[in-house]
């Protein structure tokens, strides 16, 4: 059987082009009893390592290379080619690393066709490849190569010219590669490939230029073309590849197409053969940190500073922190890491010095040493952290310190690095998007030429669940699954779909990722440059920065360092405060009773509907609650109740019971819960004698979850506990609930770090409450649904959020008095520059009175007309004389009348002065024109338009009552209900409708709804739809019966009954709950009360929420004979005599006969016990909680 290995191989890294997965390569080539395979991308080497590893684990020879873009001319000009000018075409050129030198100078090619010669393609040129040459075997690629796009021209001159050359360049190693695709100038190109060769003498190469696995996957790969030029696959004029050879061939297959060419073949082994290059991994190369005068050693100078820092930190130094900090230096002295220690705290002592937030997250934060230093800023010794969950001193491995920026100064921060280290030496680090399984569906649907509703119905049949595929979707959905067995269109989407899921995508910058070499980068990795961006980053991903030995580090720009950096900066305006967040008491009550609330919106890590509940339940009385919480709360522990026995015990509805009592020492502080990984290694080294550095090791080894490296772990934890004393099966017991619990168990150290921060943003918002919101929602100016959120936060805080305001708004949100201020820049179109003319303006002249003063003195080239009417649509010109519908009627007037003046300023005239004399002469402005108001509604919809939602009101003020009354759940908050099998009711205005035709051919509809917490879907079926498709309409109000479904995805309510908004008063309203103080129970309130009462007869009971020094807070119902309607008059005259909020209506527990509704609406019945009579009425409740 003939030998051939593949030497012409995309992966999916050739973004959008190839569909190979290197794994799935590999094997093959396995299986095709191949010796070697090569890597040949298209201008890159993304996936490099990746491919040397997964290869050399097969048991084959990797043979790293690529298909280089060769510009015509210099890699420097940037033009696009003559029109049918071949010879001014960028072509193809393909190299494979012979050895190290090879190797380096690939990584420089492709390095420079990104950093200097990158023009649609990343390009190199005849002067690079000259320079970069040695160690490179070159092949002179595929149709489109450097020699065959000219025989394809004929132009055989400019081929042949173009084979001398690179026969000079690339002596002894040079090849003409001949193809079979059954393509129309294959025989052509191959004809003159054999003919060069004879000519000058240079070996023939047979290759396939494999762009997908099997010959079955070439449909597959055209709807990849497809997605990368955006093009449909039914368009005559798109690029398209007219066979289906490009696949990854058999030996076998390969010599029957080549057969007259027996040497093409055989060189395929011959080049492999000549491959002599092995990646060398894990070596260190760190850059040189310049030690100042008086120090010799590197390790010398960080015992300085650590050990001053150490005196810096700590009042009294114990002989145990000595101890450990001596121990620490001794570890990261030994494995030789005090360069890096050096190196980050430079850079973090350069943060702080120009006061820019920083902090340390991750294993770090349970290191001494980084401590001292000023890292990180959270005590690992109070907090009982780990140096060994960091950097464990029994196995080598590179430390890894995540640091957090205030994220709008990161790059400052990274500029400073960059300046110190030189700009050749730093890069910031790729990351790619791969086609996950809801993107994958609506790419391939797009191309498919299918409806977006078509699509986005199927997309959302897949699960929301993170690394979901579709092979595991279609287990959990039998829709999906249905759809993918019925043929036709869909399946033929989901089959697509399927072949090109988890495919790379697209490159872009990782959001934290930096690396520092201590020379040239692309003498270690290849370098990449995003089109349209200023960045460099390496072509290898963060994760094989240690397989390089390059220092590697996380800035990571966090948004929350912001806002406390913002709440600062405003409390130091408002109050002259200069406060010092770590200096604030950790235990101050007001901030502890906040977070055992639930109050925490906006707060970091806790800014969670669903959190608040458990928060509720905790009451959290110490930042270690706040630690565990932070630990608990995610996927694994909630689904495994852990949160819940957390919660029991802590609060004695569960007994704390430990298996063994040397348990109690480690487990105390989280009730006998295993909630940190630390936790778990200290149960080892106190049971079982391990050192933590061992026990880190178990660590690791659990999570890993390889049984053959279990089972002896298990036996080496018993026969350590055995040695102890502790009976062999407490011992087995104990060790399968670390097991089981390690699955759960989170990194404390990571916890400690943010849960210190959310405490003392929880200051801040207790403390500092305007201040701290308008922080908050200047940092979320971007998210809409965020700034809603935050909006409703502020009124239950009590705290005022003015409307926007030409003469009185910054750019950002602002403290006024004892309000916010809404800030400029959060309208839709109105950008920075606008708003600081309008603000420089300000400054000025003075107050803007009108639209023809605004304009009259703003820069209109930085605002213009657009800004103009985004800004009296938000209602930010409202101060000005007139209403919105005149200021816009009059803006272009305005507008115009503007631009003269200031013209006429530009050029030297003026009329404001009388050319006789100083006296001012007052510009005539015409007055506002007459025209209708806008209506309210209309002024809303505006609002929303620009702002994302309502800020002088909203459509459903009118109906709040009922929303109160009638829905169980907010549209937004549906995660925050427990009971997913209890019908909810939700209720708000409908923004949108997306009608679609179901199986039977039936209409159905997804509806987007509005509540006063934002939007959500409602699915109403063909039933309803059919029933209620008048009610089912575009700004209808209504409310809506159903259950929560989340197996599409998102979660939703599939509607059961509608109900008009208008209707919910009078069907549903059972009762009227009047709140009244204390010193309102006169005889005269009563009366007057009473005489409401007549005024508004009805059906519904009445119930008075009053607190009694005896009973405390009780309901009191009114007599027999009163019964009122629910009407709004009833509501306003009784607010008018108890006070504002001091009325509701409430449903009642109903099934009308007419609607099969049952509604208890949030207004519910009371929860005592006991009832007596008391005048008229009847106390229902001993300390009852009131309800208003």
């Amino acid at each position: 059987m003939p030998t051939f290995v593949h030497l012409h191989t995309h992966t999916h890294y050739s973004l959008l082009d190839g569909a190979n997965r290197i794994g799935d390569l590999a094997e093959t080539a396995k299986a095709y009893d191949m010796p070697a395979l090569a890597m040949t991308d298209h201008g890159n080497l993304f996936g490099a390592i990746e491919f040397y590893k997964t290869v050399k684990s097969t048991g084959l020879k990797p043979i790293i290379g690529s298909e280089l873009y060769v510009a015509a001319g210099s890699r420097k000009e940037k033009r696009p080619p003559r029109a049918g000018d071949r010879a001014d075409q960028t072509t193809h050129f393909l190299l494979l690393a012979q050895n190290a030198t090879g190797y380096r100078n690939l990584m420089k090619l492709s390095s420079s066709g990104y950093l200097e010669g990158f023009y649609y393609r990343p390009r190199v040129d005849m002067e690079l490849l000259e320079a970069h040459s040695e160690g490179l075997i070159a092949l002179s690629a595929c149709a489109k190569g450097i020699v065959a796009n000219h025989v394809v021209g004929d132009q055989m001159d400019m081929a042949k010219e173009k084979v001398k050359k690179l026969r000079e360049i690339f002596d002894g190693r040079f090849y003409l590669e001949v193809q079979d695709h059954g393509l129309e100038f294959d025989q052509k190109i191959n004809n003159a490939m054999i003919d060069f060769a004879r000519t000058f003498d240079l070996p023939l190469v047979a290759t396939n230029d494999a762009h997908y696995l099997n010959r079955e996957d070439a449909p597959a790969q055209d709807v990849l073309v497809c997605i990368q030029t955006g093009k449909e696959l039914n368009d005559p004029k798109r690029l398209k590849f007219t066979t289906d050879q490009l696949y990854f061939k058999t030996a076998g297959e390969m010599a029957h197409l080549f057969g007259h060419l027996p040497g093409a073949i055989e060189n395929t082994v011959k080049i492999a053969e000549s491959i002599e290059f092995e990646m060398e991994f894990g070596k260190l190369k760190y850059p040189q940190f310049p030690l100042p005068a008086g120090f010799a050693t590197l390790d010398e100078y960080l015992r300085k500073l650590a050990f001053d820092g150490l005196h810096e930190r700590y009042r009294t130094i114990s002989p145990e922190l000595t101890e450990r900090l001596e121990f620490e230096l001794g570890v990261i002295g030994r494995m030789g890491y005090p360069g890096y220690f050096l190196i980050v705290a430079d850079f973090v002592r350069f943060a702080r010095e120009q006061k820019i937030p920083v902090m340390a997250r991750g294993s770090a934060v349970g290191c001494l040493v980084a401590y001292t230093l000023g890292i990180t800023n959270v005590d690992p010794v109070s907090y009982g952290l780990l140096f060994e969950r960091f950097l464990n001193p029994e196995r080598i491995s590179m430390p890894d310190i995540d640091i957090d920026l205030e994220f709008r100064q990161r790059e400052k921060v990274i500029n400073y690095v960059v300046e110190k280290y030189g700009k050749d030496s730093v890069a910031q680090i790729i990351t790619f998007g791969t086609m996950g399984a809801k993107a994958v569906i609506r790419d391939v649907g797009r191309v498919l030429g299918m409806s977006y509703a078509e699509v986005d119905h199927i997309a959302k049949l897949v699960p929301g669940d993170l690394h979901i595929t579709l092979d595991k979707a279609m287990t959990q959905s039998a829709e999906l699954k249905q759809i993918n067995d019925a043929g036709g269109t869909k399946s033929q989407l989901i089959g697509y779909a399927k072949t090109l899921e988890g495919l790379a995508r697209h490159a872009s910058v990782h959001a934290a990722g930096v690396v520092i070499a201590p020379g040239d980068l692309t003498d270690y990795v290849p370098l990449y440059k995003p089109s349209n961006k200023e960045d460099v980053v390496t072509q290898y991903t963060g994760e094989y920065m240690e397989d390089v030995g390059l220092l590697k580090m996380d800035f990571l720009g966090l948004k929350n360092l912001s806002v406390i950096q913002d709440s600062l900066a405003m409390i130091r305006e408002n109050t002259g405060k200069d406060l010092d967040l770590e200096s604030v008491p950790m235990d101050d009550r007001k901030t502890f009773e906040m977070f055992a609330k639930g109050e925490t919106a906006g707060i970091f890590q806790f800014n969670s509907p669903w959190l608040y509940d458990y928060l509720r339940r905790l009451k959290p009385s110490c930042v270690e609650d706040l630690i565990a919480m932070n630990a608990l709360c995610r996927p694994g522990p909630l689904q495994g109740g852990m949160v819940d026995d957390f919660i029991d015990r802590r609060h004695g509805r569960k007994e704390v019971t430990y298996t063994h009592p040397i348990l109690e020492k480690t487990l105390k502080e989280t009730y006998g819960v295993i909630v940190y990984q630390e936790q778990a290694m200290q149960i080892a080294r106190d049971m079982a004698g391990y050192t933590l550095g061992r026990a880190d090791l178990l660590r690791r080894a659990i999570s890993k979850k390889k049984p053959e490296v279990m089972a002896v772990e298990k036996k080496n934890f018993i026969e350590g506990s055995v040695k102890n004393d502790i009976d062999q099966g407490i011992a087995e017991k104990i060790f399968d609930l670390i097991e089981f619990f390690s699955g759960y168990a989170f990194n404390k150290s990571h916890s400690a770090a943010y849960g210190v921060v959310a405490y003392r943003e929880g200051y801040l918002k207790v403390h500092y409450p305007k201040e701290f919101m308008a922080a908050l929602l200047s940092n979320e100016m971007s998210d809409t649904d965020e700034i809603v959120t935050l909006i409703n936060e502020c009124r239950k805080m009590g705290v005022r959020v003015l409307p926007p305001d030409v003469n009185k708004s910054q750019k950002e949100f602002t403290v006024e008095d004892e309000a916010i201020r809404f800030g400029l820049c959060a309208i839709k179109n109105v950008g920075a520059g606008a708003v600081d003319s309008i603000i420089r303006a300000r400054g000025e002249y003075g107050t803007f009175v009108d639209i023809y003063a605004l304009c009259e003195h703003i820069d209109l080239r930085l605002t213009n007309k657009r800004v103009l009417e985004s800004l009296i649509q938000a209602g930010a010109c409202d101060t000005l004389e007139g209403d919105r519908a005149q200021m816009m009627e009059a803006l272009d007037a305005a507008i115009d009348m503007a631009q003269t003046n200031q013209s006429d300023r530009d050029k030297g005239q003026t009329s404001l002065f009388d050319m006789g004399g100083s006296a001012p002469v007052v510009l005539h402005r015409p007055t506002l024109p007459t025209v209708p108001r806008w209506s309210p509604s209309q002024a809303l919809a505006l609002e929303k338009e620009v702002l994302g939602f309502y800020v002088s009101g909203h459509p459903l003020a009118e109906f709040e009552d009922e929303l109160r009354a009638f829905t169980t759940a907010e549209i937004k908050r549906l995660d925050q209900v427990r009971d997913r099998d209890e019908d909810v009711v939700v209720g708000g205005i409908v923004i949108e409708i997306k009608p679609i035709v179901d199986r039977k051919g039936k209409s159905m509809a997804f509806v987007t709804i509005e509540d006063f917490s934002g939007t959500g879907e409602v699915l109403v079926f063909s039933d309803q739809y059919e029933l209620h498709r008048t009610l089912v309409a575009t700004d209808s109000l209504i409310l809506v019966r159903g259950q929560i479904s989340a197996k599409e995805g998102e979660k939703k309510v599939v509607a059961s009954e509608i109900m008009s908004l208008e209707d919910a008063r009078n069907r549903l309203a059972r009762a009227v709950h009047l709140t009244v103080a204390p010193d309102q129970t006169t005889d005269a309130m009563i009366q007057t009360l009473q005489e409401t009462f007549r005024t508004y007869p009805g059906e519904c009971e009445v119930f008075f929420h009053v607190r009694t020094e005896e009973y405390g807070d009780v309901r009191i119902r009114a007599g027999e004979g009163i019964r009122v309607t629910p009407a709004r008059e009833l509501l306003h005259c009784v607010r008018e005599t108890l006070g504002p909020d001091r009325a509701r209506i409430a449903g009642g527990s109903l099934r009308s006969s007419d609607s099969g509704w049952s509604v208890t609406g949030n207004g519910g019945n009371g929860n005592g016990h006991g009832r007596f009579r008391q005048g008229g009425g009847r106390i229902e409740g001993r300390n009852a909680r009131t309800e208003a």
